[in-house]
């Protein structure tokens, strides 16, 4: 399986949780004997502007963090590119779900993931898209971007109970005839970390449901990383979701 990741998100490129220094080095250390890691190129400035205003993206230069973000969102695409043929995973950050077309908050600044669907989209690859974002918190950057586009069904499953959680992604899956399912993947919710709420095994039950959509739909599926904060088990999380997105 392969998964998008580059050296320079090592570094240390601001001061907040997802780039906190050992965070990378976590998920690298626990799924590196298990995939293929693939190096790319940054977004091209075209592709940014499908999902943001030249403003946005003016602003974010202006703050010195536009390489680091341009180079999050060209692993997407890639990832996006690569899964309509086998599923793959985007390791990137800064995350990009809390990014909306003319602003930005939470620890993002360009949205990857809707910057990778709108790629497909003008390419000609796919005609409608699923998203689910399993990150703790709701993807309003998506929503803003992506939510009046008849092309696109999101899902930000909210629940109090894992169970009634988990039914709920496991229903949307098997509604939806998308022609590829893209996932923003953030590992926040598990047990041990802000959400309290899923475990391990569950992230590896959505892969797996995801997969099973796509192969059903004769289409795509990706993911990209999203949240994810405690270091001692973002990995094996990770882990476990790209075992069940890619059958490994």
């Amino acid at each position: 399986m392969k998964v998008y990741f580059h050296e320079n998100f090592y570094r240390i490129y601001t001061h907040d949780p997802a780039a906190a220094a050992g965070r990378m080095e976590a998920i690298v250390q626990a799924i590196e004997d298990h995939v293929t890691l693939c190096a790319f190129p940054p977004a091209a400035e075209a592709d940014l502007r499908r999902a943001h205003s030249q403003g946005h993206i003016d602003a974010i230069r202006e703050q010195g963090l536009y390489d680091i973000a341009a180079l999050a969102a060209g692993g997407a695409i890639a990832a996006a590119e690569t899964g309509m043929d086998d599923p793959c995973f985007a390791l990137i950050r800064p995350p990009g779900h809390h990014a909306s077309a003319s602003s930005c908050w939470g620890f993002c600044f360009f949205n990857n993931l809707a910057i990778s669907l709108h790629r497909l989209r003008a390419s000609g690859r796919i005609k409608t898209a699923f998203v689910l974002d399993f990150d703790l918190h709701f993807g309003d950057g998506n929503v803003n971007i992506l939510g009046s586009e008849a092309w696109v069904e999101i899902l930000n499953p909210e629940s109090a109970s894992r169970a009634a959680y988990l039914k709920q992604v496991q229903r949307a899956l098997d509604a939806t005839f998308a022609d590829v399912i893209a996932v923003s993947a953030g590992f926040d919710n598990h047990l041990e970390d802000w959400g309290g709420l899923l475990a391990t095994e569950d992230y590896r039950t959505m892969g797996g449901w995801v997969r099973e959509a796509a192969r059903r739909n004769r289409g795509g599926c990706y993911g990209i990383l999203e949240g994810g904060y405690n270091h001692a088990v973002l990995g094996s999380n990770v882990l476990a979701f790209l075992e069940g997105l890619g059958g490994l």
